[in-house]
């Protein structure tokens, strides 16, 4: 009966937990009689129902993320940190989170384990100064927290909407945790969204590029539902807010260990201000020439916007362009007719504003040699107006 479930688990589950891509419609590996947990094995009493099942293995055709098409074993929410017991993974920690601590400036300020487990890393952290909080979803390992001192609440992170108490944080550590979520977006947005502006963060996962590179046949387990590469874990974190300070290979090569920044959203208030400038910059151009006796020579994209955005639709007399396509037509919007250059014989102007992009300099010479000498002409650059002499 164990098996028929995870079977009808597996028809379920046909495309990527993070892209929503299709699987390769074969899996890249398939194991029989594999153990169903890899925590909380069974006693004696149980064994007679205890069974092993099927485990398929599927990458991605759209982000390459290798992962299993299974549900989550039934504690998945909880952390069991087994390696908390061990010397040389306690000297390993000490000296990154202290590393880790002095590189970011976080001494004094808030950071947050998300599934922290016992305590075994909130409580070393705390010896460096740091203001550390945790989360963790199993409550006999929220109350042993709390016994040592640590201030530890009880939740998961489930959704982008989840609040954490004490936020927000200038710091979080989510630390060989995130293969085990069968919703990583989620997980990743929420804690995104209780993070301070500029906050940074430790995200670790088994390293799949080092299972590869050794042909360790043996690593899969139900309990890890992602074995990401370095490069599917930067964009899955990339995706959900990140940006990548550094990713690299520890503890043996076993771990990918990335330091990561939440992304800020862009200021380009600097547009509004050069736009300003711009538009006073070209009124004044213009208002040296008689009345609708400017003319725009192009009507591709940018010169439609630069009429718009500087509002300066009403004083020019037509907009010249090469392709016939366009030509005894109005410009969308601000409703400028565009015409062919030979209007420039019968119906002339004053000046020219050219506003071509790459072909600005070519359009200026064709001006120069065909028509009118007496024409100014100026082209619309990154920097303002360049008159061309």
């Amino acid at each position: 009966m164990i098996v028929m479930n995870v079977i009808q688990d597996n028809l379920k589950i046909n495309k990527c937990r993070v892209c929503g891509n299709n699987f390769y419609k074969e899996p890249l590996l398939s194991y029989q009689n594999m153990p169903t947990v890899a925590q909380n094995f069974p006693e004696a009493d149980s064994l007679k129902t205890d069974k092993g099942a099927d485990l398929q293995v599927y990458q991605c055709s759209g982000c390459g993320l290798v992962q299993l098409n299974v549900d989550p074993v039934y504690y998945y929410k909880e952390v069991v940190r087994a390696s908390g017991f061990s010397a040389e993974m306690k000297d390993f920690r000490l000296k990154q989170f202290s590393n880790y601590i002095q590189q970011n400036s976080l001494m004094g300020k808030k950071v947050i384990e998300i599934g922290c487990g016992s305590g075994e890393y909130l409580s070393l952290m705390k010896q460096y100064g740091v203001n550390a909080f945790g989360i963790e979803f199993s409550e006999s390992s929220v109350k042993r927290c709390v016994a040592n001192g640590l201030n530890v609440s009880k939740g998961f992170v489930e959704s982008g909407d989840y609040k954490i108490n004490n936020g927000p944080f200038d710091a979080f550590f989510i630390l060989s945790f995130l293969e085990h979520l069968p919703d990583p977006n989620a997980v990743l947005r929420g804690i995104s969204n209780n993070l301070a502006e500029g906050a940074v963060g430790l995200v670790e996962v088994p390293n799949f590029d080092m299972i590869l590179r050794s042909n360790l046949f043996s690593e899969f387990m139900r309990d890890h539902l992602f074995y990401f590469s370095r490069k599917t874990l930067n964009l899955l974190l990339e995706l959900n807010g990140f940006e990548i300070i550094d990713c690299k290979e520890v503890w043996y090569d076993y771990i990918i260990s990335a330091t990561v920044r939440k992304r800020s959203r862009m200021d380009l208030s600097s547009f509004y201000e050069h736009r300003d400038r711009f538009k006073t910059e070209v009124n004044h151009y213009i208002n040296q020439f008689g009345e609708k006796k400017v003319a725009i020579w192009g009507a591709g994209h940018q010169s439609l916007s630069i009429i718009s955005l500087l509002g300066i639709a009403d004083k020019l007399k037509y907009v010249i362009d090469s392709a016939d396509f366009k030509q005894g037509k109005f410009t969308p919007a601000t409703h400028i007719p565009v015409v062919s250059p030979d209007k420039l014989n019968s119906d002339p102007v004053e000046a020219i504003i050219v506003i071509a992009g790459s072909y600005s300099d070519e359009v200026a010479r064709i001006i120069r040699d065909k028509y009118d000498k007496k024409i100014n002409v100026a082209i619309l650059r990154g920097f303002g107006l360049e008159k061309v002499v």
